[in-house]
Order: C-alpha cells, then structure tokens, then sequence
C-alpha cells in the first residue's frame, strides 16, 4: 500500500488532507470536518531546504508569505549533490523538512522511497505549462509545484545571420557560406558526447530516450529501432562533416561564439547571460529539425515537493496551493531566481526577448525523465554518440549495443 499525504486544492485553508491511506473506502478515515480558518489565523513553523543556487529567492518569498500568512517559514541550505538523497534519509526518521525545493529529476526515486507526498492541484493544473506538470508527475500523479522550467534551444549571433533556419540542413549551409570557423557550435566531450545537448535532435528522429503511458516515462527504451538508428547514422554524417566535434568541450563553445567564430550555438540560460554582457545581439530561437519531426530539448522542472509525513500537512497545504501556485508569486520567482515560470499566465507575461525565445523553444519540450531507470542512461548513451562522432565505430551498430547494454543494466542483467 502507497503511502500519501495529499496536497488539496483550496480557498483559504478549509480544506484538511487526506494521510496515510491508500485512497480506497475501506482504508480511508473520513476526516473530521475543519473549522474555517483564514490565513490571518494561523501561526506554526514551516521547514523548507533549498539548495546554493535556490537559498536566497526561497528566504525572500518564505518572508513575504510569513508576512501575508504568520506561519515562520525556516530554510535550510543544502549542497545540491546531498538534497535529494538526505530527503530520502531523513523523512523517514521524522528529522525531514516539510518542503524541499530541488529539480525534479529525483522524483521517482523519492516516490518509490515513500518520502514525498501528492499534490491536488484541481482547476490549477491546467494553469502550468504542459511540460512543467508533466516533470512533476510520476506513474499519474503528481507529487509537487512546479515554480520554474529551463531548457536549451538555439542561440543565433546577429551580427553573422539573421535568417531563421528551417530545417538543420538549411541552417548548416547558411552558416557555411558566412565563412565561419564553426558553423555551429554544441558543447560535447571526447570520450562522453553531450546527449543531454544532442537530444533535440534525437527526438527529431522520433528517437526519445523513454516510451510515454498516461503523460508519465515507462522503463521501456524508445531510442532503439529504425528512427534511433537513423539518428545513429546523422551523428556519423555530422562527424565526417566535421559539424559535430568531441573536442569541443562546454567552455571552448562559449569561448568560441564570443569570438564570433560561429553564428549558432545550442545552450541554455546560463549561457546567454554572459554573451549579452558581452555586447553581443543575440537571438534565441528552436533547435530545427533534423530528422523531419518536432525538435524537442529536455526540460529542467523546479519544484516544491512535500515531505510525505510533514506534521504540518495544512501549513504545507496553504503554502504550496495557495500561495506558490499563484500567478503573482510565480512572476516573483522568476524575478528573483531569473527563470521561466511553470505557469503560462507568468511566463506570457515576460518582456525579456531571450527568456521569450527559451519558453517557446521548451513549450512542447521534454521533461527529463524523473523513473529510476534513467540512471541507468547515460554513461552508455554518452559513450556510444562519442564513438560514433569520431568515427571510432560502425553508427547502426554501435547503436544496437547501447540499447541492449542500457536495457541489461534496467533488467540487472
């Protein structure tokens, strides 16, 4: 039996929550009816952990709902590399926060440990992006607030381009004929690739890493067959072309189109920052297709996630529902943290051209796989795109055993 602590949609916080059951009549108490109570009445103490790179926009909005609210709000850093991983640890023993602010590619692991609690989002579902619910949902149901979304797309240098490319194709030849040093720039990593870089144009083959079932990742591999194949032989083509180069390593790319030695380069937000600073005009705009399908990058969902036991359910309830999953609050994260909000009425409401052109790239991006079975990826993924971009093995076939090898280590073969 599953274990739940049920965020529930509210007004104020009328509502109570459902704990520890199964979600069945006959495992379930019927809750005693709760006296209305307005967030001007309320008082307790909420723990919330956050990492280095999260810390301050989580303090300022805890202040600004303590002030709104009464409920203290204490956060908590944490290293990002432990914060997942002491979650499961702690809620078990009771010495858990009540909230942890992480990215959400550690949910399945934390719902098959039993530590994180669902969210009853109601009508406000609809309020979030498709891919920023979909990160947040694991075997149907979903497990936290999504406040932020980032991905990659395609950066365009201005002052060699202006053209909007197509299709792949068309994009290589128009930055071909510049004269260019590189005709576009994708960080990579001689003996590890960068699949995490390559994936929209993998996905423009029809080749995602994972099938899909009910808005949820299964553990079935989708990249072997044909259309992973015929990705397989694009790498090779793209190596002996010499537009895709192992050597080209995350801070050589950066360096590179400050120099204005390629009109295109494949990064995200983190990158873009720096190279306006530098004066440059910058455009952002969607990875083109290559494979003839929807190029889709993989989209990073930050979230609050509930501890499964918090003895706080109603204050955790009213923070997350009421107050997180609000347009107003989520334009304020985004104004301190400078990430796409998860809710469409926010992220419309940006005015930063660049950030505009990362949230429509990413709008029907794909969320990074959140099961179990993804570590399992990428140590095999990254070392066969290699050998295939260097020309060290036969694509088709180097293919076929990195789907097998990755399907052995999902099974513990």
């Amino acid at each position: 039996m599953r274990r739940s602590i049920t965020i529930v949609a509210a007004v104020g916080m009328t509502l109570g929550l459902a704990a520890c059951g199964s979600g069945s009549a006959e495992d379930t108490e019927e809750p005693a009816a709760a006296e209305e109570t307005t967030s001007d009445d309320v008082g307790g103490t909420l723990t919330i952990w956050a990492d280095e790179t999260r810390i301050d926009l989580v303090e300022q909005i805890g202040e600004e709902f303590t002030a709104e609210s009464g409920v203290e709000i204490e956060v908590v850093q944490k290293a990002s590399a432990d914060i997942g991983p002491e979650f499961i640890t702690t809620v078990p023993t009771g010495e858990g926060p009540d909230i942890v602010v992480v990215a959400h590619d550690g949910l399945g692991g934390w719902v098959t440990n039993g530590v994180v609690g669902t969210v009853e989002l109601g009508d406000k579902a609809t309020e979030f992006s498709e891919a920023a619910l979909t990160g947040v949902t694991y075997d149907g149901q979903v497990y936290g607030v999504p406040y932020a979304i980032e991905n990659i797309a395609l950066v365009r240098n201005n002052a060699l381009l202006t053209e909007t490319p197509g299709t792949w194709d068309e994009m290589i030849a128009a930055a071909q004929a510049t004269g260019a040093k590189y005709p576009i720039l994708i960080q990579q990593d001689p003996a590890a690739s960068d699949p995490y870089h390559l994936y929209p144009l993998q996905t423009s083959f029809g080749a995602p890493v994972f099938a899909s079932e009910n808005g949820s990742y299964t553990a079935e591999l989708a990249m072997a067959g044909p259309e992973g194949e015929a990705f397989a032989e694009f790498l090779a083509a793209q190596g002996e072309a010499g537009v895709l180069d192992t050597n080209i390593t995350a801070d050589i790319a950066k360096e590179a189109f400050l120099a204005g030695e390629s009109p295109y380069m494949i990064t995200g937000p983190w990158n873009t920052t720096v190279f306006e600073e530098a004066g440059m005009d910058i455009t952002v705009l969607p990875v083109p297709s290559a494979g003839g399908q929807e190029a889709q990058p993989f989209v990073g969902v930050q979230a609050f996630f509930p501890n499964i036991d918090s003895e706080n359910a109603l204050l955790v309830n009213e923070f997350l529902v009421n107050y997180i999953a609000t347009p107003e609050v989520q334009t304020k994260l985004f104004e301190l943290g400078g990430r796409v909000p998860a809710m469409t009425e926010a992220a419309e409401g940006i005015d930063d051209p660049i950030l505009q052109g990362f949230n429509a790239a990413g709008a029907t991006g794909a969320p990074m796989p959140a099961i179990p079975e993804m570590s399992a990826v990428w140590e095999f993924w990254g070392a066969a795109e290699a050998d295939i971009i260097n020309g060290t093995a036969p694509a088709v076939e180097r293919w076929s055993t990195m789907t097998t090898n990755i399907a052995n280590a999902i099974s513990g073969n």
